[in-house]
């Protein structure tokens, strides 16, 4: 009998244990974390959220004039068009001649300015350089212009007729037009690594300054130089900064805008779809055909599917190689 009694206790299902109650303190600082977040939860929304929302519904929509009879006039109004206005992104020739601009001004003007903001990085890092704060204050100063105010300095330094550059080369013999075809995107990639250098090498600085000092103690007790510590033990260590460097490059320059837009006005070669952010700015503002806030918005989820996808591969990519 007292057999089956235990049986019967030990097949009861046991009792899940009692969560513990949360105390008033715990809930009062829960809420004041929320409150102390709202104010950027409601501003992100408005300012990134809301507007990604908009865009994508707005991408599904194209102005069509209604009314007017014979002799056009009417009404612009907003229709509902499905896949249209992707449809005319992926089919247009001059939104792909951008992608390929965009794609040359990657290839040119990354690989350079990484190198370029890593070098100033090991440079400064190094024991060469005295009064550190002076020299990163000062390569990270073009970062603190805008862009927009950055381009404006450049195209004057790039116009032939006024360009102290210009002048100053042309009394050695040698003739530089800035604008030429085969010149331009490099004239672009110089005022994007003008400014970004400095941005990208504070990142590089940062990884180098978490480098443990001990890997530098050991390897000048095993005898390693200056290049050789450099070579073995901060580069390798700058593998993350780098991946995040590139990412963020490759992203930005996807965006090119401010530059060619900038320069257009001093060089009429320079289409107003030169780059997609150029043609879905001339779209919405009806310089360019079809016209309005669909086919632009579509243009730019096209172009963030874009770099989305490059960012995926390349990171992709960087794992293989470090595997």
């Amino acid at each position: 009998m007292t057999a089956s009694i235990t049986q019967a206790k030990g097949a009861a299902p046991k009792r899940a244990a009692a969560k513990p109650k949360r105390s008033k303190a715990f809930k009062r600082e829960n809420r004041t974390g929320w409150a102390f977040m709202a104010p950027f939860a409601i501003l992100f929304a408005f300012v990134f959220l809301l507007p990604i929302i908009w865009a994508v519904y707005s991408s599904f929509f194209r102005q069509v004039s209604q009314g007017g009879g014979l002799y056009g006039g009417g009404e612009l109004v907003n229709e509902f068009v499905g896949f249209q206005n992707f449809q005319y992104v992926i089919t247009s020739g001059k939104f792909w001649t951008g992608v390929g601009h965009v794609l040359l001004y990657t290839v040119v003007q990354v690989p350079i300015m990484i190198i370029a903001a890593l070098a100033l990085a090991m440079v400064i890092d190094s024991f060469v350089v005295k009064h550190v704060t002076g020299f990163r204050l000062g390569y990270f100063l073009p970062y603190a212009i805008p862009g927009v105010v950055a381009s404006i300095i450049w195209v004057y330094l790039y116009n032939g007729q006024i360009s102290p550059i210009v002048k100053g080369l042309e009394s050695i013999g040698i003739h530089v037009d800035f604008f030429a075809n085969n010149v331009v995107i490099g004239s672009m990639a110089n005022i994007t690594t003008w400014t970004f250098t400095g941005y990208n090498m504070l990142i590089f600085l940062a990884a180098l300054q978490a480098i443990p000092h001990d890997l530098y103690e050991a390897a000048r007790i095993d005898g390693a130089n200056g290049f050789q510590v450099a070579m073995k033990i901060k580069l390798p260590n700058v593998r993350g900064a780098a991946l995040l460097a590139m990412l963020l490059s490759i992203v930005g320059t996807i965006q090119l805008f401010n530059e060619p837009q900038i320069m257009s006005t001093a060089d009429p070669g320079i289409s107003k779809a030169y780059t997609p952010m150029m043609m879905a700015m001339n779209t919405s503002q009806g310089t360019l055909t079809p016209s309005g806030d669909g086919p632009a918005s579509a243009i730019a989820i096209v172009m963030a599917l874009i770099a989305g996808l490059l960012a995926i591969v390349y990171t992709l990519a960087e794992r293989k190689v470090n595997e």
